[in-house]
């Protein structure tokens, strides 16, 4: 079965029980996958998360029902699987901007479709790529928590804000690294209500050891930077390389959603539950205007 069976067959089984308890483990046995890689490709596929669809799903049927079928506000909360008529209406005016009191009075209400799947996804596309196990790698970075799926334009704004207004952190560690040469972004515990995202440098033991000794940095403030330690385990990645050039962040958004799309997809692998690495070669040792390149590291395992 291809992904597009697979997506059809999970798209259909939620439709069926809507008004049902649903999550990713119950969806991903269905479709007889793991619910870390159903997860994934779930929300870079279609371009939300499993809880959003649902969510909007579930409301604009309730707002169906309250608007053509004249059902009682209690009764269309209670078939949605809100606890309560207040939790209900909280969420009916965040999706559809009104109370469900005013529906029947003929307002304007929102519709969410259901997804209709295409076998016409992805487009042809020559990829490099190569295969390897690396390693346990340690890095020290920073953090925020990331709304959405990792891959789309959601994250691509979320990312530029982040490494924009963090520059001072950035050179710091920098200066601390041991590898001048690579900045490393870090994806991981992906869930429902988003994703950690790490801007991160590898930085020796030593340093490591004593980057939150005042009697060795000189200053009393670094406890406040919230630096972390994160340590990348042993894993099978498959990446893939930008071309080399002097903007190379151009290609790296789009490239990054076809590796899932197109290779992912068609492979015979599937997503490990272990963190994405991104690693961006900004200052080669050649001339920069032609040498700088990302690397996306995509955890993998035999499915």
């Amino acid at each position: 079965m291809d992904w597009i069976e697979i997506l059809q067959k999970a798209i259909d089984y939620i439709e069926e029980n809507i008004t049902e308890k649903i999550d990713y483990e119950s969806v991903a046995r269905h479709v007889h996958l793991s619910p870390y890689h159903f997860q994934r490709v779930f929300g870079i596929t279609c371009g939300f998360t499993l809880g959003e669809y649902i969510r909007k799903r579930k409301l604009t049927l309730a707002g169906n029902d309250l608007l053509k079928n004249k059902m009682k506000i209690i009764d269309v909360a209670f078939k949605y699987g809100y606890e309560t008529p207040e939790s209900f209406s909280r969420a009916f005016y965040k999706f559809h901007g009104v109370k469900p009191s005013q529906v029947k009075s003929g307002c304007n209400i929102k519709f969410f479709s259901r997804v209709l799947v295409s076998p016409n996804f992805t487009s042809a596309t020559e990829m490099k790529y190569k295969i390897e196990e690396k390693p346990e790698k340690i890095l020290v970075g920073y953090k925020k928590r990331f709304t959405g799926v990792p891959y789309g334009d959601e994250r691509t704004k979320q990312e530029k804000d982040f490494l924009t207004s963090t520059r001072a952190k950035q050179w710091l560690l920098l200066g601390a690294s041991c590898d001048y040469s690579t900045d490393y972004m870090v994806v991981t515990n992906v869930d429902d209500d988003g994703y950690d995202f790490y801007v991160a440098y590898e930085l020796d033991e030593w340093t490591r050891k004593e980057l939150f000794n005042p009697d060795v940095t000189g200053v009393k403030f670094m406890d406040e930077m919230g630096f972390e330690t994160i340590v990348i385990p042993k894993q099978t990645y498959v990446v893939f390389e930008t071309e080399k050039k002097k903007r190379p962040i151009v290609d790296y958004a789009d490239i990054r959603k076809k590796i899932v799309t197109e290779w992912l997809l068609a492979s015979k692998f599937v997503f490990a539950n272990s963190p994405e690495v991104v690693a961006m070669h900004w200052r080669p040792n050649g001339e920069w205007a032609k040498e700088r390149y990302i690397e996306i590291c995509l955890p993998i395992e035999k499915a």
